[in-house]
């Protein structure tokens, strides 16, 4: 009796054991690909032509095995020490967004590996960078930020395009320069504000003189025809005398000063 049930025991244990194994190995027959990613089927370790898409997939266990790349628009920051082409010393930090095209997913599994961004990315910016930067003078490189960023790109495009890496956007996010050269510019900046505002001052000085000479003018060419007026019409001073007087006549007078012509009115 005891061998018997020794006997069952044993059995049970072995098809347990077979009935894990097998899980086991089914399990690893299929999985699943994320959104934004793709499978890339290895052999034996060796990269296959199949590239698996979004979803459910099958395999061969033990033989078969599936790397999964993202292909969704990816981030990158690398920081690069230049010289711009007036030879002054620049501190960049530039962000590139990429992605990869789902098509090429293979090849860079294949042919650069994983660690892409390492071995591809970080050393395409870096020299677009230093390539892009010499071009420019300091000044130039903050004056013309958008022309030295489309330069970057136009360069990086260029140089990942090949493996099948497609540039979304790059931006400039630091430009960094030296501490004499910060204080030149400043002084620059301030001296062309100052230069500035003489010259507003100056215009301003220019113009209320200018508003002067025609007040003045204007005065001028007021009285001459009000004289003009009165020499060709010597009671229109009487008549202003008149149109000031109080009403009330002088208590002394002179025979050589007469006060008003009263019959040259009435006519």
């Amino acid at each position: 009796m005891f061998a018997f049930i020794w006997n069952l025991l044993k059995k049970t244990t072995i098809w347990t054991v077979v009935i894990i194994i097998g899980l086991i190995i089914l399990n690893g027959a299929f999985g699943t690909i994320g959104a934004g990613q793709r499978g890339i089927l290895l052999r034996f370790g060796a990269v296959t032509s199949t590239v698996y898409n979004e979803g459910l997939y099958f395999k061969i266990p033990l033989i078969e095995e599936v790397k999964k790349i993202d292909v969704k628009v990816q981030k990158e920051q690398t920081e690069a020490t230049a010289a711009s082409k007036d030879l002054q010393a620049v501190h960049a930090v530039v962000a590139l967004n990429f992605h990869i095209l789902p098509k090429e997913a293979g090849k860079i599994y294949q042919e650069i590996g994983i660690d892409y961004k390492d071995k591809l990315i970080d050393p395409a910016i870096q020299e677009s960078i230093k390539a892009s930067t010499a071009k420019f003078t300091a000044e130039e490189l903050i004056g013309k930020r958008e022309i030295v960023r489309a330069e970057m790109k136009k360069l990086l495009t260029d140089k990942l395009s090949v493996w099948g890496i497609n540039v979304d956007d790059v931006n400039i996010v630091n430009f960094n320069f030296s501490e004499s050269f910060n204080t030149a510019i400043e002084s620059k900046v301030t001296a062309e504000q100052d230069a500035l505002a003489s010259k507003n001052k100056l215009e301003r000085i220019k113009f209320e003189a200018e508003q002067r000479i025609v007040e003045a003018k204007g005065k001028a060419e007021a009285m001459r025809v009000e004289s003009e007026a009165l020499k060709s019409n010597p009671e229109v001073l009487q008549l202003r005398a008149l149109e000031k007087w109080n009403g009330i006549l002088p208590q002394v007078t002179s025979s050589n000063i007469p006060f008003v012509n009263i019959n040259g009115l009435g006519k």
